[in-house]
């Protein structure tokens, strides 16, 4: 039996699978370009550090704009506050060195994935929103590891890729499962 969804689901639906086609698209580059350039923290990495959370920005500014006809997209608009707070801090935070880094992305980490939790959990209606469920909580977990991996002996960058990566896989889960939604069935 097929069940067609509302026009502003199925207009939701088509525009954040576009969106989450960008972002793992945006997130496996972001983590190629950043692997070779992780062991130690020059201008390129800050700056690639810096523009994940932009990006960030700009894709949830994006998502707040095609929420609109089904939710209020209030928490999006929370996440683009952090993440402009957490391009700022990573800014800041290169003067101090790898373990101030990490933890500034650490803290970013947190904060946006409770805010990606709270906003995909009620989204269930859409389809395709577990895997940025599952994302969200990962992050928090994944930004507490941060923290704590800032207080090593010797702190890596590279566990930014880490990041980036399996939020780049779900980003595309979504989108791939998000695809009967935007067509309305």
């Amino acid at each position: 039996m097929t069940t067609v969804a509302a026009p502003g689901i199925s207009t939701t639906a088509s525009a954040l699978r576009r969106l989450y086609f960008v972002r793992f698209a945006f997130a496996i580059v972001w983590a190629l370009v950043m692997f070779t350039t992780a062991e130690h923290l020059g201008p390129l990495a800050m700056t690639l550090l810096v523009l994940y959370p932009l990006f960030d920005v700009a894709a949830a500014l994006v998502d707040a704009r095609a929420s609109r006809a089904t939710a209020t997209p209030t928490l999006l608009y929370v996440n683009v506050a952090i993440s402009l707070l957490a391009a700022v801090g990573l800014a800041f935070a290169d003067a101090s060195g790898i373990p101030a880094v990490l933890r500034v992305w650490g803290a970013w980490a947190i904060a946006a994935g409770l805010v990606q939790l709270i906003v995909a959990i009620p989204r269930r209606q859409l389809g395709g929103q577990w895997p940025m469920i599952i994302s969200g909580g990962l992050s928090v977990v994944a930004g507490a590891t941060f923290i704590a991996g800032a207080g090593a002996d010797d702190p890596v960058l590279t566990n930014a890729i880490g990041y980036a990566i399996p939020g780049a896989i779900f980003f595309l889960i979504s989108a791939i499962r998000l695809g009967r939604a935007a067509k309305g069935n």
